[in-house]
């Protein structure tokens, strides 16, 4: 139980640098993606109401 805890703070700590380091056009590609996922579950939502 110890290591898989010590294993996922590490797998954490070691995210953190590849989060900041990221590409300005990866951050952008992912907020079209989340943009757009947006949009489709909203529109599904909107169907819903309708029924």
């Amino acid at each position: 139980m110890t290591v898989s805890l010590v294993y996922k703070v590490v797998r954490k700590l070691l995210s953190i640098p590849r989060v900041l380091l990221r590409s300005e056009a990866t951050k952008v590609a992912e907020l079209l993606v989340l943009r757009h996922e947006n949009a489709v579950l909203r529109r599904q939502i909107n169907g819903l109401e309708g029924c």
